[in-house]
């Protein structure tokens, strides 16, 4: 199989133990991730050749951050260097009624600084099958956005398979690049889009008719979004698939969730999953995004085993510490199957 190319920032997470306040920590616990080498860590853990490319800083953080990548069996051979510090992200965990924060450092990054022209694009598509990108990339600053889109321009000339997950980040969009037009560009180049309502909203203007998705608690309706994924095909014809999650949160601890997927023709709709007792929800919409590459890559013609699986690892993702999901296939097909029992296996 030929690889997988994801391409993004990667950050240290600090977080303070448990469910406490930053107001009331003494220390933080560390993970390092971000929305791309999420998925990447995700797919190396199905099995699939995955290579991760981003710009990382000559320092110790930096070496930490390539090897969580290697421990996870991503490749890392077309990393570049450069600059003088990792991005970090400070995550306070919520609970109940109480919903979870995150406050940015990542101004100034390695990543930040990268300029098209640092990565050689065609070598690392050599034996690539498909790249992926996310909103988050274009967010951090208008160099990051132009390496993207160089990056989309590349990986289309050779034939490669462009998908992205559109994450939206209101604290990140501060540099002076005219947000929708650059994610109208970029997400012009993509077969496979992922994003839900409020991606499409704030990039592009598109909203689900007669749906407020602040009100809907668990009763979200999958064919409400259809509209949304007919309006999406509509502005981005080269997109193959449009794919949403929907997650109805009844609270930080117990959501619901559930996806659909729009092929042109027909709105697959997955089952429904009540979370209720949620671990970390940090990196579900990248657990999703791996369980869909992979799906994608092994159920090519069955649209709805590959959103079967997409939905039942992002969900089990909920119930993983730290950004990244490492759930196995074994468990991911169990759930499919039905047996949600969470039995101890001896």
């Amino acid at each position: 199989m030929k690889k997988v190319v994801t391409f993004g920032e990667i950050m240290l997470r600090l977080s303070p133990p448990g469910y406490q306040r930053f107001s009331q920590t003494n220390q933080f616990d560390v993970v390092y991730g971000g929305g791309e080498s999420n998925v990447a860590v995700s797919l190396a853990n199905y099995n699939v050749p995955v290579e991760f490319v981003t710009r990382l800083p000559e320092n110790d953080l930096g070496s930490c951050a390539l090897m969580e990548m290697r421990k996870r069996a991503v490749g890392t051979n077309h990393i570049i260097y450069g600059g003088d510090r990792l991005g970090v992200y400070f995550l306070e965990t919520g609970a109940v009624n109480r919903g979870s924060k995150v406050i940015y450092d990542r101004a100034n990054s390695a990543m930040s600084e990268i300029e098209p022209g640092m990565v050689d694009w065609k070598a690392v598509f050599q034996d690539a099958q498909w790249f992926h990108w996310t909103g988050i990339t274009p967010a951090i600053s208008q160099s990051a956005a132009a390496a993207c889109l160089e990056a989309v321009k590349i990986a289309s000339t050779m034939g490669l398979t462009v998908s992205t997950d559109l994450n939206y980040r209101s604290k990140l969009w501060k540099h002076e690049g005219d947000r929708e037009k650059i994610m109208t560009e970029l997400t012009s180049y993509c077969d496979i889009i992922l994003g839900n309502e409020e991606d499409a909203e704030k990039h592009f203007g598109i909203q689900p008719e007669g749906l407020d998705v602040t009100t809907q608690g668990e009763a979200v309706n999958a064919d409400a979004f259809l509209s949304v994924c007919e309006q999406m095909q509509a502005k981005f014809p080269r997109a193959q698939k449009i794919i949403t999650t929907l997650r109805g949160s009844i609270s930080a601890s117990h959501n619901s969730w559930a996806g659909v997927l729009y092929d042109g023709t027909t709105l697959f709709k997955s089952m429904e999953y009540q979370i209720t007792h949620i671990v970390d929800r940090v990196g579900g919409g990248d657990s999703f995004m791996g369980g869909l590459i992979y799906g994608l890559l092994h159920f090519p013609e069955d649209n709805q085993k590959a959103l079967d699986f997409a939905v039942a690892a992002s969900c089990l993702k909920h119930t993983i510490k730290g950004d990244a999901n490492l759930v196995t296939l074994t468990e991911i097909e169990k759930l499919i199957n039905g047996d949600a029992s969470g039995r101890v296996v001896r």
